[in-house]
């Protein structure tokens, strides 16, 4: 049966392989895990690493084009508002 391990504890191993303060067979003993996964788990942060940064930019982007697409809609909404009440105004006064 094949273990699964959480990402913050994967994320957790790989900094320490990245420091080098201890050997990877030392680390594959302080946490049982095989020192192929831990190799792989240090290249995958190391991959990733770019990314993390990139993907953080563009969250913050995504995030203010969304805000700024809420406001307008909210002052679009406003606008119909008041043209909708002044239409049924003028309905009104034409009915009666």
């Amino acid at each position: 049966m094949r273990k699964n391990y959480s990402g913050k504890f994967k994320a957790k191993v790989a900094v320490e392989v990245i420091k080098e303060q201890n050997t990877i067979s030392e680390l594959a003993s302080k946490y049982e895990v095989h020192r192929s996964l831990l190799t792989r788990w240090k290249k995958e942060a190391l991959e990733g690493l770019p990314n993390l940064f990139s993907t953080a930019q563009k969250d913050r982007k995504e995030s203010h084009d969304t805000q700024n697409l809420i406001e307008d809609l909210y002052k679009q909404i406003g606008q119909l508002s008041v043209e909708n009440d002044w239409l049924k105004k003028k309905v009104e006064r034409i009915s009666s």
